[in-house]
């Protein structure tokens, strides 16, 4: 996929020689204050892996064909401010909570962006870079996972098109909480 522009960035997908600046992203989005209801790793947990989990990951993500694909948005000055990943998940396997999938679907992960950065849209430019590389794979809708008590995220996702589809599950670190599903379905 090729880049795109939203304002002064440029949204498109990473390279497989740009694992150092996806480390990089990576460790600054665990510093977010909500980083431990919206990450399944920890900084402590990130920083300590190796660089060639970094170089497997980007490797992974650029290849052709690909079951996932991560997209950033370049400032101006080269900078990475945003990020997020889509994974497509087949009808017939178990997404990462284990639940059962029943149609081709794309499952975005890993969203963030810098917070001097929020609020002027980028967070939607994002989205529609991932969502249209996923409609190219042929998925039927795009959903993610988000906890009930960020509402933040979920004032963003619901800006980017996304909407509760009224699937709840527990939460993957504490199942006294919840993650709600939103979902972003083919247009008719």
């Amino acid at each position: 996929m090729s880049a795109t522009t939203s304002g002064d960035y440029d949204i498109r997908a990473i390279r497989s020689d740009e694992w150092e600046a996806v480390k990089r992203l990576r460790l600054v989005a665990l510093r977010d204050p909500v980083a431990y209801i919206a990450f399944f790793e920890t900084y402590e947990d990130a920083l300590a892996r190796p660089d060639s989990f970094y170089q497997d990951r980007a490797a992974r993500s650029a290849e052709e064909p690909s079951g996932a694909r991560q997209f950033i948005a370049e400032a101006p000055d080269g900078e990475w401010v945003g990020s997020l990943t889509v994974l497509v998940e087949e009808a017939g396997s178990t997404d990462l909570a284990g639940f059962a999938i029943e149609r081709r679907q794309g499952h975005v992960v890993g969203v963030f962006v810098r917070p001097e950065h929020r609020g002027n849209g980028l967070i939607k430019a994002l989205f529609d870079a991932g969502v249209a590389w996923a409609r190219e794979r042929g998925v039927e809708r795009v959903r993610l996972l988000v906890h009930e008590k960020n509402p933040r995220a979920q004032g963003a996702y619901r800006k980017a098109g996304f909407v509760p589809s009224g699937v709840v599950v527990p939460f993957f670190k504490d199942e006294t909480e919840n993650e709600v599903e939103f979902v972003l379905e083919q247009p008719s």
